[in-house]
Parts: C-alpha cells; sequence; structure tokens
C-alpha cells in the first residue's frame, strides 16, 4: 500500500502536442482557388419563423388553443455566412503545430511517478515511433474532417498541405471518414514527418492547411457558432464566430477533427465511426461515454497501469493511452482515493 501510495501524482499535466491555429473562411471560385481569394463576413439577418416546439397537451389538443399559438410570429436576429454571388468554392485555411515531448509531463509532483512514466512513455517511442497514430492525424488532414458541414454535399474537395520545402495534394473524397485503412504515398510521406515530430527526431513540425470545398455559387457556409453562457437581453439567436472581421472556424472544432482517430473503443463495430480521442470516449451531440471507466477501457484505468510499466492488453490501448497524452490535460489522482 505505501509504494502504491508513492506512484500517485496528485499534481500531474500534459501540454497538447498538436496545437492548431483558428481556421478562416474564404471565398473563391474552384478554377482559380490557387490564386485568388476573399475573405468572408458575417452577414446579419432578420427572420420571421412559425413555432415549432412540443407544446403543452392543454394547448395541442385544443384547435383554437393551437391555432393561437401558431400564429404568434418567431421573430429572430441570426448570424449567417454565405459565399458570394460569383464565388462557388470555400477555402478554409489553418496552421497546425506538431511538438515532442510527450514523454515529459509539464507538471507532476511525484518523482517516482514520473520516472516510471518516462520509462514507459519512451518504450513505447522507441517501439512504435507514433507511426499508428501519425498515420491516423495525416488521413484526418486529408479526407477534410475538419470542414465539418462544409464537408457535406461538396462537389469536389481538395486538400494543400505545405511544410517547409514539402508539399502534399489530397482529394480528400478518396479517404473514407469511417476508417484509417490504405497506404497513400503522399499520406505516409506527411504521416513520417509527423511521427518524427512527436517523437523528438524533428524540434517541431508547422503544417499550412488549405482546404477547397466545391459547394456551389453563393451557397450558404458554416463558420463555428459561439456558445454565449449569459446572453442577457442579447437580441440575437444565433452567433457565429468571426476573427477581425473574417468568418472563422475555432481551433478546438478543428482540433477535435483532428484526433477523431480512436476506433479502439469497445462499440466501434456496430458503430463504425472514430470518435474523438477523450479520456471517456465522450460524444457530446450524442450524449454518451463509450469508455466506461465501469468496463475498464477509459483512460485513466489504462494510464495507471501503463504509467507504472504494466504491459496492457493490446497495442491498442497503447495507442489510445499515448493520444490523449498528445490530446493533453490535467490527470492529477487523488491522494484521499
Amino acid at each position: 500500500m505505501a509504494k502504491a501510495e508513492k506512484m500517485i501524482a496528485t499534481v500531474l499535466a500534459f501540454e497538447k502536442k498538436l496545437v492548431s491555429s483558428d481556421g478562416y473562411l474564404y471565398g473563391t471560385t474552384w478554377d482559380k482557388r490557387h490564386q485568388t481569394s476573399t475573405p468572408l463576413k458575417l452577414i446579419e439577418k432578420s427572420v420571421r419563423g412559425t413555432i415549432s416546439n412540443r407544446l403543452k397537451d392543454a394547448i395541442k389538443n385544443d384547435p383554437l388553443k393551437l391555432n393561437a399559438e401558431v400564429e404568434k410570429p418567431n421573430l429572430q436576429k441570426v448570424d449567417a455566412c454565405a459565399l458570394g454571388e460569383h464565388h462557388d468554392t470555400l477555402k478554409l485555411h489553418f496552421t497546425l503545430k506538431v511538438l515532442g515531448g510527450v514523454e515529459k509531463p509539464s507538471a507532476c509532483n511525484n518523482e517516482a511517478f514520473n520516472q516510471a512514466y518516462a520509462t514507459a512513455a519512451k518504450s513505447y517511442v522507441e517501439q512504435e515511433g507514433f507511426t499508428e497514430l501519425a498515420k491516423r492525424y495525416a488521413i484526418n488532414l486529408a479526407n477534410g474532417r475538419y470542414l465539418w458541414r462544409n464537408r457535406v454535399g461538396a462537389e469536389k474537395v481538395e486538400v494543400v498541405i505545405t511544410a517547409g520545402s514539402d508539399a502534399w495534394t489530397f482529394n480528400a473524397h478518396d479517404f473514407s471518414l469511417k476508417n484509417f485503412d490504405g497506404s497513400n504515398a503522399n499520406v505516409l510521406a506527411l504521416a513520417q514527418k509527423i511521427a518524427d515530430a512527436l517523437s523528438g527526431k524533428l524540434p517541431y513540425l508547422l503544417l499550412n492547411v488549405e482546404a477547397y470545398a466545391l459547394v456551389g455559387s453563393a451557397q450558404e457556409v458554416y463558420p463555428s457558432e459561439e456558445l454565449v453562457l449569459d446572453k442577457g437581453k442579447g437580441d440575437k439567436s444565433k452567433i457565429l464566430y468571426s476573427v477581425n472581421d473574417v468568418a472563422a472556424m475555432h481551433s478546438q472544432k478543428i482540433g477535435n477533427a483532428l484526433r477523431s482517430i480512436d476506433t479502439w473503443y469497445p462499440e466501434y463495430p456496430e458503430t463504425g465511426f472514430p470518435i474523438a480521442i477523450e479520456p471517456y470516449g465522450a460524444v457530446t451531440n450524442l450524449g454518451k461515454a463509450y469508455r466506461s471507466p465501469k468496463e475498464k477501457v477509459d483512460f485513466y484505468t489504462l494510464f495507471d497501469r501503463f504509467a507504472v510499466g504494466e504491459k496492457l492488453a493490446s497495442k491498442e490501448q497503447e495507442h489510445y493511452v499515448m493520444a490523449v497524452l498528445v490530446r493533453g490535460g490535467v490527470f492529477g489522482q487523488s491522494g484521499k482515493d
């Protein structure tokens, strides 16, 4: 018991190793997408909607009350964003910095734990070299997952990635959003660069990412929506994100797409889609945690064993643990447990 207590780190934190900028949205034409583009601005609209929410039984079962309710105007002021009349292509631009040093926590108050974890992490780096994780990150860069809703219904999607003198061009539709199979030469070359940076062979890697989606002339596009915790008396029901008057996508939303590589959770064969790397496999829009501590597949259960040198049941579990550490976070354990 005393030995176990000595291995508890009540202060433990890791800095994220995939650092994305915000994504900026531009309008262009498919034929001239590499030559010219125009920053997209948000548009404020005032609209008159209808009452469409669920009603109480007393109202919906009484025709007179129902008619009186639906006659009320649902007035709204919202933000929107769209391509210009002569533009048919959305351009999303962001940068991604890849860093090494996963084997070194940014904060750890237990030297014994720190040494044990460093040994386990270095062993993983020597044996795996982050090749599997890097391949999955590279495929998510190539397939344009970070376009989110803007990718749906796009006739063509092209991704251009540069890093110094290196450049790669991808047809995003060539890559699945559901798995990470395949061995595209450009993907493997990009993945090797990412793996070298995560492993510390490169001091860092800075990727410049430009994604082009042919969505149609003057079509609506979708920046990030702001989460307004205290709307107060604000008169706008939907607020979109912009930076210096340029419509934009949150770096967190881009990061979530890039780390959507977890196909190792138990229900993947049934669901068929990867989820973002999270300690409990949380998918908030589905209201579900796919990695339950009860089933002993959550990050903390696995990490507490991995960090002290215990062998996990599979390489997939090791990949998952290291992916959470690449994500970063605060993982200290209470000394009172």
